[in-house]
């Protein structure tokens, strides 16, 4: 059969049955569940087809019906639908920066949002925890049907904040945030940074490193990099000694950013460490410039690896880095929040909390003698 007979007859059988699932539709035209959901978004490209929470829409000159897939929301319990749309649902988005790390994460909310035929509008706090309670009210008066949560706090979520999210009556979910009591019922999805942390140090311990220094920033991240980091210490028997610095976030390019950096490498040099994990990519590709001007070579006399993959490839040498999911976070968190707003009975649906965990890139600033990995 043809593509074109194919995609006709699928066509066909959604306007005749009614009624049909992804299985059912894949097993009439003897195709598999993928090269259906092909066909659909295919149809939707062409202007056959508008795709709905999950689903796809026969426009309005062919009819109104709508075939869901089965491994998405509403696929459960029948496939397809007739009738309308679903009204707009709007994803009230909460983030600290709008410049680095948080993109990514946004485009995967408006990603999803769009697939699922919702809309995000966006309130950035500027890691102004101050300003945070009259922009969660701002999003609720917007009219959002929920919100996404990225606290200019640390990564745990101060009990006051959540009393603010819970006092708007709207669901809501936190993105690399959870909150202060570990027992609270509350939604959230994070990159499990210590992983990310722990596969860093194991990365350089596997290259013959004992001590592997850290240097973070002063972050909501840099706890539990820092956690990551102990526990690599303590179950690889690495140097306890090894240098552990934390910036606490100067103003970059400062006087006092550069004396944290001059720090570091001289307790480095001091103790013979000889590779370290930097958080973040500035702050890797900085103190590189400054081993360099010292007439050290990364990675011959300092193996490094950055955290967080932001512009790590771009340096002189590119870094070696761990890369947290940042776009799959964010298409996560608006797929659990969508799925909760468009329940029919969204109490019955059960509270979700998602750890994902970040991947490491490998390059050259590591000393890895391996063919690069993710680039």
């Amino acid at each position: 059969m043809l593509v074109a007979q194919r995609r006709d007859q699928l066509l066909s059988e959604l306007k005749a049955s009614g009624g049909l699932k992804v299985v059912d539709l894949a097993a009439r035209l003897g195709v598999s569940r993928a090269t259906v959901r092909r066909d659909l978004l295919d149809l939707e490209a062409e202007g056959r087809l508008s795709r709905v929470r999950g689903g796809a829409v026969v426009t309005a000159s062919r009819g109104a019906t709508a075939a869901e897939t089965d491994d998405e929301p509403g696929g459960a319990t029948g496939g397809a639908r007739i009738g309308p749309p679903p009204p707009e649902r709007t994803l009230g988005l909460l983030v600290p920066s709008a410049t680095y790390y948080y993109p990514r994460v946004v485009a995967g909310v408006q990603a999803v949002a769009a697939e699922r035929g919702a809309r995000a509008v966006i309130s950035l706090s500027d890691y102004a925890q101050g300003d945070e309670a009259e922009r969660i009210e701002g999003l609720r008066a917007s009219g959002a049907s929920g919100l996404l949560v990225a606290s200019a706090a640390g990564h745990e979520l101060p009990a006051e904040t959540q009393g603010l999210l819970e006092a708007t009556g709207l669901p809501f979910l936190l993105m690399e945030r959870q909150p202060s009591d570990p027992f609270a019922s509350c939604e959230f999805v994070v990159s499990d940074h210590r992983q990310g942390a722990f596969a860093a140090a194991g990365h350089l311990a596997g290259l013959g490193h004992r001590a592997v220094a850290l240097f973070t920033n002063g972050s909501p991240t840099a706890d539990q990099v820092r956690d990551g980091h102990r526990a690599a210490v303590e179950r690889l028997a690495l140097a306890p000694d090894a240098p552990f610095h934390d910036s606490g976030r100067p103003t970059m390019g400062s006087t006092e950013a550069a004396e944290h950096y001059e720090r570091f490498i001289e307790a480095c040099l001091a103790s013979g460490t000889r590779a370290a994990l930097v958080h973040s990519d500035h702050d890797a590709i900085e103190l590189m410039r400054r081993l360099r001007v010292r007439g050290l070579r990364t990675p011959d006399d300092m193996a490094l690896i950055a955290y967080d993959d932001e512009i790590a490839s771009l340096a002189d040498v590119p870094l070696t880095a761990v890369a947290p999911p940042k776009q799959q976070l964010g298409e996560q968190a608006a797929r659990l929040l969508l799925d909760r707003i468009d329940a029919p009975d969204p109490a019955a649906v059960p509270v979700r909390q998602l750890f994902l965990q970040p991947r490491l890139v490998v390059r050259s600033s590591c000393g890895a003698q391996t063919a690069h990995r993710g680039d």
